[in-house]
């Protein structure tokens, strides 16, 4: 299994342009849930802290296998997440792991 983890820092020039587009990212990424092969888990989870330095977005996820995650990449319902998400975004990092 690889774990699949991501992190945005999304616009917004007020609070509430803030909210309405971290509820937009959440719920484009919660679409996917059993739309993607080898795709076990996906979590998306929205920063609470309100630290200046905090990601808005989270999201964990869980694949079967690299080959699983690499073909995740380009399938047309991850492809049309990141388009709806590519003009709300600031900021994007990523890590992805194995697990014993």
């Amino acid at each position: 299994m690889i774990k699949h983890i991501v992190m945005w820092k999304l616009k917004g020039s007020t609070p509430a342009e803030l909210q309405i587009n971290r509820l937009t990212v959440k719920q484009a990424l919660e679409s996917l849930r059993g739309k993607v092969p080898g795709l076990l888990h996906l979590e998306v989870g929205l920063d609470q802290s309100d630290v200046d330095y905090a990601f808005d977005v989270v999201l964990y996820s869980e694949f079967e296998s690299v080959v699983a995650l690499a073909a995740y990449a380009d399938h047309p319902e991850h492809q049309r997440v990141r388009r709806e998400m590519s003009d709300l975004r600031i900021q994007r990092h990523q890590v992805d792991y194995f697990t014993n």
